[in-house]
């Protein structure tokens, strides 16, 4: 495999371009963090997307992406508040990026993905309606896609 092709399939993975990419893209950019009150929010969307990835792995629910659908469908702990905790954390970090370093491109980043996540959100849960199918209906109809009680 040649350097391009690594470099190609590293970028592919969502976590290394939301935690890696985007990070080292916006502190170029803005060249410092602005407004240090909202660093925070990082820490938040990096540990609540690594802690639920550990967590589905601890309760063999598959692993932290869904390249694989998961062996049974988590319905308790964070996912009793939203079906998609890890993937909010991506955006909730990405936020945290924007509103720290105020830097226009990390509010592009944050804005390009919001649909890309939506999209990826869409595709995931018709993957888990073929595979769970009634049981992923009725928790569908309890746990808001996104934020508790509201979307």
């Amino acid at each position: 495999m040649n350097q391009l092709s690594l470099v190609i399939q590293w970028i592919q993975r969502t976590p290394n371009r939301t935690f890696l990419l985007y990070p080292a893209l916006a502190l170029l950019s803005a060249r410092r963090v602005r407004r240090p009150m909202f660093l925070p929010l990082l820490l938040w969307g990096y540990f609540q997307y690594r802690l639920i990835g550990d967590y589905r792995q601890r309760e063999h629910a598959g692993s932290h992406g869904l390249e694989r659908p998961p062996d049974r469908l988590l319905t308790g702990g964070p996912y009793a508040l939203t079906r998609n905790p890890m993937y909010l954390g991506h955006l909730i970090f990405m936020l945290g990026l924007a509103l720290s370093t105020g830097s226009g491109l990390a509010w592009a980043i944050l804005m390009a993905n919001i649909p890309w996540f939506h999209q990826r959100v869409v595709f995931d849960e018709e993957r888990l309606r073929e595979k769970f199918g009634w049981e992923y209906e009725e928790y569908c109809r309890r746990v808001k896609r996104w934020l508790p009680g509201l979307l």
